[in-house]
């Protein structure tokens, strides 16, 4: 029994002996090292997401000048803040905007022409918004247009000041809008274009499209296809049928577009008329004549007869006036 014991013992120690030489397990801690100090273990941070800088600050930048405007009251969708600005309202880093009363427009008329001429061009897109608040508004706005038009300015009409507020919220609200926004999505391959050309009836929609293209296969074999083949396609029926062959083969040219002939005039009148425009024109180049020739002799008269006048200036005057001579016969002719 104690034999027994003994060799217990002995495989116990043993055992102990070959845990303590095999490798540390690990714990989650960090080791210590000799010099008592721990290694500190690596962790990785996130990089921080780079976002797209601004050239202007988020807020309508406000003119204190526009103190007690009702416009500020409706501007609820974007924050606004009072600055010290050439402007009434800078709505981006390159445009800005002036406001303008008609009804105070009328009493200070100057007023419009010193604000714009403090813009000194700073801006890009300079918006003249204007309330329309007096019922004859037609010669202030057409004086404005003209100023506008000189000055690089666009003009805006507004009938309220919720209008104005929304607009000027529209315009900070596009600030950094793509031009993309409001570009027409045009057709980019063969099978979109096609599409949208069996599509342009308003009853046949993109389902009805490609079940047609689908039964006879090419644009060309449905364009050239019967009434009754093309009622035979699942989804087609009587309107929309008749609605795609009258798209198809009427002509481009609209019928009451055509050139209305003018009518015919006899050979009678147009003697007439061509006797009565002769006589006229004879009159005026006889009126214009005698203009000119009494013109030259109020001058001469005015100058003097002068002594080195030569023969063909002696000629000249020899014939105005018979030209003048001439000019009075065809005005008698003319008025008898």
């Amino acid at each position: 029994m104690a034999d027994k014991t003994a060799g217990d013992d002995t495989a116990f120690n043993s055992l102990l002996s070959a845990e303590s030489t095999a490798a540390p397990r690990d714990t989650g801690t960090p080791l210590q090292s000799t010099s008592g100090r721990s290694t500190p273990s690596k962790i990785q941070q996130p990089k921080p997401q780079v976002l797209a800088n601004r050239s202007g600050p988020s807020a309508i930048l406000v003119s204190s000048r526009q103190k007690g405007n009702p416009i500020l009251n409706h501007i609820k969708l974007l924050p606004w803040e009072y600055a010290d600005i050439p402007a009434d309202y800078v709505l981006g880093a390159t445009t800005c905007a002036l406001f303008l009363s008609l009804k105070y427009h009328r009493l200070h008329p100057e007023y419009i022409y010193s604000r714009i001429k403090a813009l000194a061009g700073k801006y890009m897109l300079r918006i003249l918004l204007i309330i329309v608040d007096i019922p004859n508004h037609e010669d202030s706005l057409k004086e404005l247009s003209k100023t506008s038009i000189i000055n690089n300015l666009t003009l805006m009409l507004c009938w309220s000041a919720t209008e104005a507020a929304h607009y000027l919220e529209l315009f900070k609200a596009s600030e950094n809008a793509q031009p993309t926004a409001i570009r027409t999505q045009q057709a980019q391959s063969y099978k979109e274009s096609l599409v949208e050309f069996v599509t342009t009836p308003r009853s046949i929609n993109k389902s009805d499209a490609a079940s047609l293209i689908s039964t006879f296969g090419s644009l060309q074999n449905a364009i050239n296809a019967q009434p009754e083949q093309i009622s035979a396609v699942p989804g087609w029926g009587e309107k929309k049928v008749h609605q795609w062959c009258n798209a198809v083969r009427e002509d481009f040219r609209v019928e009451n577009a055509k050139r209305v002939k003018a009518p015919e005039r006899s050979p009678v009148d147009a003697g007439e008329n061509t006797t009565g425009s002769g006589k006229m024109y004879e009159t005026t180049e006889a009126a214009m004549y005698l203009a000119e020739a009494e013109g030259r002799s109020q001058l001469e008269t005015q100058k003097g007869p002068l002594a080195d006048d030569t023969p063909q200036q002696a000629g000249y005057a020899e014939e105005v006036s018979d030209g003048i001579a001439a000019a009075l016969a065809k005005l008698r002719e003319s008025g008898g």
